[in-house]
Parts: structure tokens; sequence; C-alpha cells
């Protein structure tokens, strides 16, 4: 495909035998994954119940029978039409959910609004409240909040999100708020904080749905770039502060479609973590209307980064 990136760079490897979650499953897509009893932890959209399901793994590759652990509800505004693209962090004893309720997904009518809920188990979540903790207001917002992602940081006693803002159908650009308590947050002021980059081929038309990790005293940022509206691959960037200067890796996009295969035609919302050996990078991929989730690795701790100096 002349003038389109193709499989993986800077040191990542896709998984021979990917997707691990979809098939029999049908859709399944933007994941969030947690470290848990010495194995995994994954929370994922599950679109043919339009719900938020659950499932475990011991090694990140092969993963257990998926439960619904939160499903729509209805609501006079129809704010929860369908559920998706969750953030979970466990503090306290209690894991902690944020997650995008949409109304009308895909149509030109439809909005996306990031709710709150929490679970002793981990499988059974209730919400906080029935209003969203965040919603759509500042004009590069536009219809949409969705795609949120969430640490806690203990020496500032915030919770940090970042989120994707925009269009119904793919979010433009990526936002950043703080809440002490997870459902009052407080928007940056100079939101977008990260933004498509038109000199760059593979994410000039928009730049959404991030991963945020803490490494080496910076803020690594995991993210979708697109070079069309369809045609979708991962990126890399980091800063200081997770808010501000941020620099892009100099050999993005790190994974990329392989044509006729199951993530051909996308490659979205990844997740990652560091196992003490080698990065998992989950993600999901699309080829045609299906999506899946998969899994690539870089073994050793060096991204990369040190090249762009």
């Amino acid at each position: 495909m002349e003038g389109f990136c193709t499989g993986t760079r800077a040191g990542w490897e896709k998984y021979e035998e990917n997707p691990v979650l979809g098939g029999r499953y049908g859709v399944c897509f933007d994941i969030c994954v947690l470290e848990k009893d010495g194995g995994y932890r994954m929370y994922f959209s599950w679109r043919t119940r339009k719900s938020i399901a659950v499932t475990d793994s011991r090694d990140g590759f092969s993963w257990s029978e998926p439960e619904i652990c939160i499903a729509p509800r209805p609501t006079p505004q129809g704010w929860e039409d369908d559920l998706n693209r969750p953030a979970v962090v466990y503090r306290d004893g209690l894991y902690h959910m944020w997650y995008t309720g949409q109304f009308h997904p895909g149509n030109a009518d439809g909005t996306s609004h990031i709710f709150y809920a929490t679970s002793e188990d981990g499988v059974h979540f209730q919400r906080k409240q029935d209003d969203p903790v965040l919603l759509p207001e500042e004009d590069w917002e536009k219809s949409s909040l969705m795609c949120p992602d969430v640490m806690w940081e203990e020496e500032e006693g915030l919770y940090k999100m970042w989120y994707s803002g925009g269009e119904q159908y793919e979010p433009n650009a990526i936002g950043y708020a703080v809440s002490r308590d997870g459902i009052h947050w407080e928007k940056a002021e100079k939101n977008p904080v990260f933004q498509a980059e038109p000199a760059h081929l593979w994410e000039r038309h928009k730049a959404a749905g991030c991963h945020v990790v803490k490494e080496n005293g910076s803020y690594l940022m995991f993210y979708i770039g697109y070079q069309n509206e369809d045609y979708a691959q991962i990126g890399m960037a980091r800063s200081r502060d997770g808010v501000t200067g941020w620099e892009r890796h100099p050999e993005n996009p790190i994974i990329a479609p392989d044509p006729g295969r199951w993530d051909g035609e996308a490659c979205y919302k990844p997740f990652v973590i560091y196992d003490g050996e080698k990065w998992l990078l989950w993600y999901n991929g699309r080829q045609g209307a299906v999506e899946q989730i998969g899994v690539a690795v870089h073994r050793g701790r060096g991204l990369g980064f040190e090249k762009s100096r």
C-alpha cells in the first residue's frame, strides 16, 4: 500500500497467534489491563453486548471466558445506549472505573460522555451517580468525550485523566483533566494537550485514544494516529509533565496494519505493561467491520527515545 506504513518498528513484534481475543465472541476492542495475582485482568468493550466485560489471563496471551461487568441502562437522556472504552484503577481496596456512555453511537446526532463506577471485586460494578463526570463543553470537544485513560498519582493525591474529544465516530484530539475524588474533574486550560501532526503523513488526520504510563521521570503516551478516518496506526510520545512538550518517537508509527490479516485496516487503542523483562502492548485491530484484540511485545526496557537526542 503505497504511502501507508505496515507491520512494526522500533523493536516491537506482533504475537504470531494474534488475535488473542475476539473470534466467537464477536467484536472486542478498546482495552484496559491490570496486573492481578501474578497475571492480568483485562477490561474491554464488547460490542455485541453493548457492554464492558472482564477476562483474566496468566500470561497476557490466553484469556478466560469473558463476563459482563457493567451493562447499558435506560435513562431519559439516552446517555448509555452503548458502554465502551473503560479505564480502571485499583486503589485502597476498590476498583475505580471510568467509561464511555454513548447515545446513538455512529449517528450524526450521537453524543459520548464519561461516567464513573466502582467495584469491590473488580467484576461487579456499581455507578456512583447517574450523571456523567465529564461531558463535552469546549468547542474542540464537539459532541463527544470518550476513551478515558486514568492514573493515580500518590504524591500529588490526584487522579490524572487523558481523554479524547471531538467527532462521535473517531475523536480528534486528546485532552487532560485532574480530580481529587474521581468525580469532580478540572480540565486543563490549554486543552487539547495533544493533537495530530499534519507534517507526519501517518497521523496527519487525527490523534486520539491514548494510554499513558510513567517511566524514568517522564510520561510515555501510546496513542492512535489516523492517516485518514479509516486507516489508523499506533505511535509513542513522551513529556516531562504529561501535558506539555510532547516529543514523538523517532520511529513512529511503532505498530501498523498488516494488509490482508486480522488487523489489516487499522490498529487502535494501545495499552502497555512492563513485566520486568518485556513490554506487552495490547491493541485492537480491524479488518472490515470486525475488531479483535491482539498483543505486541518489546523485549528490554529501553524504547528507543535516546535515538532522537
